[in-house]
């Protein structure tokens, strides 16, 4: 006769093994938070406390909320980046049983009619936001906007066609790169020499008279560096990498040949690539191109060609209805702009002692480089940043310093808390230097 098992028989048969009592679903995660940051600059230590409050944006009820919002965190990362608080929640109130379907939408067929709905309509409210025409086609792929780099050149050129670049930062330097092996590209214009901290002129720009497109980095993660217009090409499409800015601010589609995004900044998770593509550009792909990355196979398939990131376009789905409840981009961008015044005023107005190396005209709304006049004191900033709730605010490893990304999902709150510590931190290691010389 069998018997039947629990967990004391199973530790009678190994008495190494210990009840899981500290288990998670036994209980609850919480954190603690420590409001007091230390700096050791001094024989004694000076604490210091922000003056801000951390409250950030009402979340919707939801069912299976279990841990308040105080527990989270103020992320800035670069991305993957903070989503919405209530799309987070409305996320995980059907994480389980999607509108009544018996069915999370991660166990759902690609094809089934629940998650034809829930595509159809993130497209519909893509289209809505940024007002594109009937004239696109709007793709959801998968690889990220790196895998676009080589793309673009084959299903937009032939082998030997002319292409220009505009490379204002890494990342339009890594499409140069790769574009390479499609093309002729052909930079026209660098602020390498200048540590990317410039947009050029358009007007001073040597475009090639047979070129078939000129590419663009929108908005430069690393460095912080964000066109605030945009240039014409002379003879052929603009073609824009909008991974950092994508529906942060509207944009007339209809200057560009195609945009695309990686929608981990601003519009949801990691794994969602969203393309934006006229639709006479399509259909013209180099024979080599992979199945994958011909434009006109997804197209064709409604961007259903194969099993697509079906729970990251659901994510993207709620995460346009919430900037549509917001009023659109038009008030979205008025929200990002007052949190972008806020903390380059913070920085402008430190009297050096933290700073900004971009040129005030093309700062980023997105992401917000600066580094500390005494480049020793960073690691302490960014490790009592981290004790007062306020994370991801290291550089870039090819840059190094701080960085504040401040995407749409970043509320006013988090901002202020950051610049309420800065002051205090400024104020703080000021004193404690004074008093180590005296």
């Amino acid at each position: 006769m069998a018997m039947a098992t629990s967990p004391h028989t199973l530790l009678l048969k190994n008495p190494n093994l210990t009840p899981l009592k500290n288990s998670i679903f036994n209980n609850p995660i919480t954190t603690t938070t420590n409001t007091n940051t230390r700096f050791n600059l001094t024989t004694k230590p000076i604490s210091i406390k922000c003056a801000a409050t951390s409250q950030t944006q009402t979340p919707i009820q939801a069912p299976l909320q279990t841990q308040s919002h105080q527990d989270r965190v103020f992320n800035f990362a670069a991305g993957p980046a903070t989503l919405p608080e209530k799309v987070l929640l409305k996320a995980q109130s059907e994480l389980y049983n999607w509108r009544g379907s018996g069915m999370s939408v991660m166990e759902m067929s690609h094809r089934g009619k629940e998650f034809l709905s829930i595509i159809q309509k993130a497209e519909s409210d893509l289209r809505t936001l940024l007002n594109i025409s009937d004239d696109y086609s709007v793709l959801f792929l998968q690889g990220g906007a790196t895998t676009q780099f080589a793309a673009i050149p084959l299903n937009l050129v032939n082998p030997n066609d002319t292409v220009d670049f505009i490379v204002t930062g890494s990342w339009s330097d890594k499409a140069f790169k790769e574009a390479q092996k499609y093309s002729k590209p052909s930079i026209i214009w660098s602020g390498k020499s200048e540590k990317y901290t410039k947009i050029p002129s358009f007007h001073d720009l040597e475009q090639n008279p047979d070129a078939k497109f000129l590419h663009i980095c929108a908005n430069e993660t690393i460095h912080g560096v964000e066109y605030k217009d945009y240039p014409s090409p002379k003879n052929g499409l603009l073609v824009a990498d909008m991974s950092s800015n994508f529906c942060s601010k509207p944009v007339d589609v209809s200057k560009f040949g195609l945009i695309y995004a990686g929608a981990q900044k601003n519009v949801g998770p990691s794994g969602v690539t969203i393309v934006i593509i006229k639709k006479d550009l399509i259909g013209n792909a180099q024979e080599i191109t992979p199945v994958m990355l011909d434009y006109k196979i997804h197209a064709d398939n409604n961007s259903l060609y194969n099993t697509p990131p079906c729970y990251g376009i659901y994510m993207c789905g709620l995460v346009f209805e919430d900037l549509l409840d917001q009023g659109g981009l038009v008030e979205v961008e008025k929200k990002n702009k007052k949190k972008a015044e806020i903390l380059y005023n913070a920085i402008d107005g430190s009297n050096g002692f933290y700073r900004c190396p971009v040129e005030k005209s093309v700062r980023s709304l997105m992401n917000v480089p600066f580094t500390l006049e005494k480049s020793e004191l960073e690691a302490e900033f960014i490790k009592e940043a981290a004790k007062e709730n306020m994370v991801q605010l290291k550089g870039h490893r090819s840059v190094g310093g701080m960085r504040a990304s401040i995407y749409n999902a970043m509320p006013l709150a988090g901002v202020e808390k950051l610049v309420a510590f800065m002051k205090d931190f400024q104020a703080t290691t000021s004193f404690g230097i004074s008093a180590s010389l005296q």
